[in-house]
């Protein structure tokens, strides 16, 4: 069984709430779920969420939607995923952050048919990256998972899911699904209130819930002042802050 997992959290040190903040008249959350649960290869979406209290309102989002949601470890995210595979029975596990609203179910089924029909163990769309920030979509097996969460350590390899994976290319096999252009400098993830405007924008201009990356695309060419809305802002921080907490890399001076 293929699982998309959905990582959710209320509490965000940039956006606060921004996981059922409004676009198109839609919690944001909703728009990942329904946007992944669309890929084909996908077999069930699920929320995997924290057992914070803040959290209580995405596990009630959750329920009023009939959307299957998992509480564990606010920090230790590799668990949350480790045992909410586990409870869910997966076969699969499909990475997919609550923060992107563009997913795009076709992108996804890509990167799971890229990995189904060759010999690897972790494949994704950004090692390194080709597709806008926002299109993420990371697979594994439910076997390397319960490696992983033997074995990962610092805090950067258990807040993250799968750096551990990620950087050790001599333990795993690892594959990647690249676009025909490098879009890697569009953002389209939500971490800032620029973020959700830029989001809002694009989704105001397609007027509708089910569309592509070349959909986004047509949209940016003929307005390509929507992407001024949320410029200049870096890939990743989070996973930076938690590399610098580990001191694996110097802070920025």
């Amino acid at each position: 069984m293929i699982a998309a997992i959905i990582q959710a959290r209320m509490d965000s040190t940039r956006l606060a709430g921004k996981v059922l903040m409004d676009i198109a008249g839609k919690p944001m959350l909703w728009h990942v779920v329904h946007r992944a649960s669309q890929a084909k290869l996908v077999d069930k979406a699920v929320i995997a969420t924290s057992t914070n209290k803040s959290d209580n309102l995405i596990v009630t989002f959750a329920r009023i939607n009939d959307i299957p949601c998992f509480r564990g470890s606010e920090d230790d995210v590799l668990d949350r995923f480790y045992q909410a595979a586990k409870a869910y029975k997966a076969d699969v596990i499909v990475r997919i952050t609550a923060d992107c609203p563009l997913i795009d179910s076709d992108v996804a089924d890509d990167v799971i048919r890229f990995y189904t029909t060759g010999d690897y163990e972790y494949v994704s769309n950004t090692n390194p990256p080709t597709f806008p920030d926002g299109l993420d979509v990371e697979i594994f097996s439910f076997q390397t998972l319960e490696r992983t969460w033997h074995e990962a350590k610092r805090q950067s390899e258990r807040e993250h899911v799968t750096p551990y994976i990620r950087k050790r290319p001599e333990l795993f096999q690892i594959g990647n699904v690249t676009y025909g252009e490098d879009l890697s400098s569009m953002r389209w993830t939500v971490d800032e209130p620029r973020d959700l405007e830029f989001v809002r924008a694009v989704y105001n201009c397609l007027g509708a819930v089910s569309f592509s990356i070349a959909d986004v695309l047509d949209v940016l060419k003929k307005h390509p002042e929507l992407m001024e809305i949320n410029a200049g802002i870096g890939r990743n921080e989070g996973y930076q802050k938690s590399m610098h907490e580990d001191g694996l890399i110097a802070p920025e001076q």
